[in-house]
């Protein structure tokens, strides 16, 4: 009778595979399309099952393969940032999801006061500058460019 040997073998997609120094284990980095196409179904495959249903070495290549994808999707699918205060302040609600209301609250300034920065028709006092760059991390040159 023979003992079935389990599989050590990854389903990286061919020459994705690369060594990594960290405690020598094998890294992926997906290098085109193909590839992480390949990937994205490999998770699918995998997810499909249910998470009642897969080994732990199964969910370790969900991980693995998961990671592989955002740092693909990270390096190739990049949004240049606003460069106009009206788009920095609108990129912000959109991150935050807050309408213009209660963005005008956040910042404490009314919504007519808002409402006429994001238009155009007045520039923003140092206070809006300060609590987009306190509150929600906006680069402070990034907002100086931009009035």
């Amino acid at each position: 009778m023979s003992v079935a040997k389990k599989s050590t073998r990854n389903n990286f997609p061919k020459g994705a595979k690369e060594k990594t120094l960290i405690a020598g284990k094998d890294i992926l980095v997906i290098k085109n399309e193909r590839q992480f196409d390949k990937v994205v179904k490999r998770v699918e495959l995998l997810m499909n099952k249910g998470s009642m249903h897969i080994s732990k070495e199964e969910f370790e290549e969900i991980r693995t393969l998961s990671l592989a994808a955002q740092e693909y999707e990270n390096n190739k699918y990049t949004i240049d940032p606003p460069e106009t205060l009206e788009g920095i302040i609108e990129w912000v609600m959109y991150q935050q999801r807050l309408n213009q209301k209660d963005m005008a609250r956040e910042l404490c300034i009314s919504d007519t006061k808002l409402s006429l920065v994001m238009r155009g028709k007045q520039k923003p006092d140092i206070s809006i500058l300060k609590s987009l760059h306190d509150k929600y991390g906006v680069n402070a040159e990034t907002l100086l460019k931009a009035v």
